[in-house]
């Protein structure tokens, strides 16, 4: 059993915003996985892939960011989740946009989402790969920046780090060592 989960905001009008790139990132692993969003249970949208015959659930919560460890923890306890089956997708200001920072554990840091899921789950050693979203050329406060759009001329840098981050979560979810996955893909 593998738990992928991108964190983001269900609601249409923040799919192209910063915040969600964890969204777009947990789509494109279910792509990768040739699966879709078909269920919605445990408050998140999920889709159900195999991996050698192991059951992958990808997640989108549908708690909004800041209440996202309400999923996490439901999902984990639903599909009996250990730590070390769990990655956790999400935009990461503290990162120069466009870049992928996959660590095996770690603080919420500036992220409300992760703030979260670590205060639900009662867990912080657990993949996570961050997407760097920050751009030294905006300069408004960080509550206001995530929930703009990305820009049409940076909207290919982060399509491709979303699927950098996909590409990541199913390495591991397929039990890719991940000093091996960090190496490939974080930068």
């Amino acid at each position: 059993m593998f738990l992928i989960v991108g964190l983001g905001n269900p609601e249409e009008k923040y799919a192209r915003t910063f915040h969600n790139m964890g969204f777009l990132a947990a789509a494109d692993a279910a792509e990768l996985l040739g699966v879709r969003f078909r269920k919605k249970e445990c408050e998140a949208s999920i889709a159900e892939a195999f991996i050698g015959g192991e059951k992958v659930i990808i997640a989108r919560p549908l708690t909004y960011m800041n209440a996202s460890g309400r999923a996490v923890k439901q999902l984990m306890a639903r599909y009996k989740v250990s730590p070390s089956e769990l990655v956790v997708i999400y935009d990461d200001y503290d990162l120069p946009k466009g870049h992928v920072r996959i660590r095996p554990s770690g603080s919420a840091g500036t992220h409300n989402g992760m703030r979260s899921v670590i205060a639900e789950t009662g867990i912080s050693d657990f993949a996570r790969i961050r997407i760097g979203i920050r751009d030294e050329s905006v300069n408004i406060p960080i509550i206001n920046y995530v929930l703009c759009d990305v820009r049409k001329e940076d909207y290919d840098l982060f399509a491709s780090a979303c699927r950098r981050a996909a590409e990541a979560a199913v390495c591991l979810a397929r039990g890719e060592r991940m000093d091996l996955v960090m190496g490939r893909y974080n930068g």
